[in-house]
C-alpha cells in the first residue's frame, strides 16, 4: 500500500484534498455570483459544489482504484456515497426548506407581537440541488483519478 504524504494514507488523503478544494471553490464560485469574496463558504454547508459528495465520491473511486470494484471495501464506499447524496438532496434539502419557512413564521410573530421567539434565525442553506450533488460527485472522482 502506498501511504500519502498529509495523513500517511493515500486514500484518506486524497478525500482530504477534494474535501479543501470543493471549499474553496465555494469561495470562487461565490465571488461570481455575489460579486465579492465570501470566506464564510469555506465553513457553510450548501452550495456548489457539495463538499460531502465531493469526499465520499472520491474515497468510492479512491477505494475502487486501490482495493479493486470487486472489493467488499469498494462495496461499502458505493454505499454509503448514495446514502449522503441521498441525505444531501432530500432530507437535509428538506430541513433548509422547512427553516426558512419557520424563520418566517419568527419574523411575523417578532413584527406583531414584539418579542423574539429565538435569539437568531435558523439555518437556512443546509442541503444541496441535485446539481450540486451532480458537481461534487464529478470534481471528487476526477480528484481520486488525478491524485491516485
Amino acid at each position: 500500500m502506498n501511504n500519502g504524504i498529509i495523513l500517511n494514507n493515500r486514500v484518506l488523503d486524497i478525500v482530504f484534498v477534494a474535501l479543501v478544494v470543493a471549499q474553496v471553490l465555494k469561495v470562487i464560485i461565490s465571488l461570481f455570483v455575489e460579486k465579492r469574496i465570501n470566506f464564510r463558504k469555506f465553513l457553510d454547508t450548501g452550495s456548489m459544489p457539495s463538499s460531502h459528495t465531493a469526499s465520499v465520491c472520491s474515497l468510492a473511486t479512491a477505494t475502487g482504484l486501490q482495493e479493486g470494484v470487486q472489493s467488499i471495501y469498494f462495496a461499502i464506499t458505493i454505499v454509503f456515497a448514495i446514502v449522503v447524496m441521498y441525505d444531501a438532496t432530500g432530507v437535509r434539502r428538506a430541513v433548509g426548506k422547512q427553516a426558512v419557512v419557520l424563520n418566517k413564521i419568527i419574523e411575523n410573530i417578532h413584527r406583531k407581537e414584539g418579542y423574539s421567539i429565538i435569539e437568531e434565525n435558523l439555518k437556512e442553506l443546509l442541503g444541496h440541488t441535485p446539481l450540486e450533488v451532480f458537481g461534487g460527485a464529478v470534481l471528487g472522482v476526477l480528484i481520486a483519478l488525478i491524485l491516485y
